[in-house]
C-alpha cells in the first residue's frame, strides 16, 4: 500500500503546483502510514521534491511523452500505480489533470473526488472536504473504492517542507498507440503563466481598448504577476483566449487577484472565487465585483492604477 502523486512538468521543468501536491501527498502518506511516491515525466532535476516529502521519485524518461496525451498519460500512471500497489493517487486541479482523471479512475477502478481542500478527516470511510457549487460551499465526501483518486484544489493545502527519503527509480512503461498527432506547438516565453502565478492582474472592457493594456502589463511586471482578462475582452480579440479567466475560461486560485475594469459577471466570479484575496478597481460602485471582493477601489482605472504602480515600485525599492 502506498500513495502516488502525479507531477506535472513543462520542457523538463517541474511546475510550481507540484510542490503543493507533494506536500499534501506526504502528509497523506504519513496519515496512512505508507510511503509517498512521486511520478515524474521527462524532468531534469527532481532534487527539490525530496524537500517536500518525496520518499521515492519514479522517473519516466521517454520523449514520446513530451506532448501531453490524457489517454496515454492516464494509462502510464495506472501502470505505475499498480506496480507499487498505490491505494491513493493524488493529482492537481490543472486542466490536464482534470482531463485525465476520469480516464485514470476507469483504469484503476477508483473513486474520484475533485476540488479537495484538506487531508481526510476520517479513513474509514475515507472522507475528505471539498468545495462545491462553484466554490460557494464545502461538503464532506466519501470514497468507498479500494483505490482513491484525489484532485487537490489549487492553493488549498499550501507548500510545506517535510524532508523525505528522496530515493530515485526509473520506470519503463508500455505505451499505447497514439491517436493524436501534434503538428506544432507555440509557447509564450518571458511571461508568468496563469497556472503558476501567485498573483494575477486581470483587465476588462473598462480599459476601453487593447491599446491601453500596458496599464495591466506594467502593474503585473511590478508585482511579478501573470496577466489575464475577462471573456468579453478575449471575445473582442483584445487579448488571446489563453488569458481568459473565469468559469468558461481558466479557473484561478491565486493568493491575490486584481480585477481592473471588470464588472463581475457571475461566470467570471465563479472562476476566480477560490483566490484568497480579491481586489477590484472600477468606476461603477454598483459593479457586482464589489460584493465578492475583499478590497475595492471606486475610481477611474486610468488614474488609480498608475498611482498604485508608482507606490508599489517605491515600496519595493525601499525594501530591496
Amino acid at each position: 500500500m502506498s500513495v502516488l502523486a502525479y507531477i506535472e512538468s513543462s520542457q523538463g521543468k517541474i511546475k510550481k503546483n507540484a510542490f503543493e501536491i507533494v506536500s499534501y501527498s506526504s502528509a497523506l502518506a504519513k496519515k496512512l502510514n505508507v510511503d509517498c511516491n512521486i511520478l515524474t515525466f521527462n524532468t531534469n532535476n527532481n532534487s527539490e521534491l525530496k524537500k517536500y516529502g518525496a520518499d521515492k521519485i519514479i522517473k519516466i524518461s521517454n520523449t514520446e511523452l513530451d506532448n501531453f496525451d490524457a489517454r496515454i498519460t492516464a494509462n502510464v500512471t495506472s501502470q505505475v500505480a499498480k506496480s507499487i500497489n498505490a491505494n491513493c493517487v493524488v493529482l492537481s486541479s490543472s486542466v490536464n489533470s482534470r482531463y485525465m482523471a476520469p480516464l485514470l479512475a476507469v483504469e484503476l477502478d477508483a473513486g474520484y473526488l475533485s476540488n479537495v481542500v484538506e487531508l481526510p478527516s476520517n479513513l474509514n470511510p475515507f472522507t475528505v472536504k471539498r468545495t462545491s457549487f462553484t466554490n460557494k460551499a464545502f461538503c464532506d465526501s466519501t470514497i468507498n473504492s479500494n483505490v482513491k483518486l484525489i484532485g487537490l484544489s489549487s492553493n488549498a493545502y499550501g507548500i510545506k517542507e517535510n524532508e523525505g527519503k528522496g530515493l530515485e527509480e526509473d520506470f519503463n512503461p508500455i505505451l499505447l498507440d497514439k491517436n493524436i498527432s501534434v503538428k506544432s506547438t507555440e509557447k509564450v516565453s518571458g511571461k508568468i503563466s496563469i497556472a503558476d502565478a501567485d498573483i494575477v492582474v486581470s483587465g476588462g472592457r473598462g480599459l476601453k481598448g487593447p491599446e491601453n493594456w500596458s496599464l495591466i502589463e506594467d502593474l503585473a511586471e511590478t508585482l511579478g504577476a501573470a496577466t489575464a482578462c475577462s471573456k468579453p475582452v478575449s471575445d473582442m480579440g483584445w487579448r488571446p483566449h489563453s488569458e481568459h479567466v473565469g468559469q468558461t475560461g481558466k479557473p484561478v486560485a491565486t493568493n491575490l487577484y486584481i480585477a481592473i475594469g471588470i464588472s463581475g459577471a457571475i461566470q467570471h466570479l465563479a472562476g476566480i472565487n477560490s483566490s484568497k484575496i480579491k481586489v477590484v478597481i472600477n468606476n461603477d460602485p454598483e459593479a457586482p465585483f464589489f460584493k465578492a471582493a475583499d478590497y475595492g477601489v471606486v475610481g477611474d482605472a486610468f488614474q488609480v492604477v498608475p498611482i498604485l504602480n508608482e507606490k508599489l515600485k517605491a515600496f519595493k525599492a525601499q525594501n530591496s
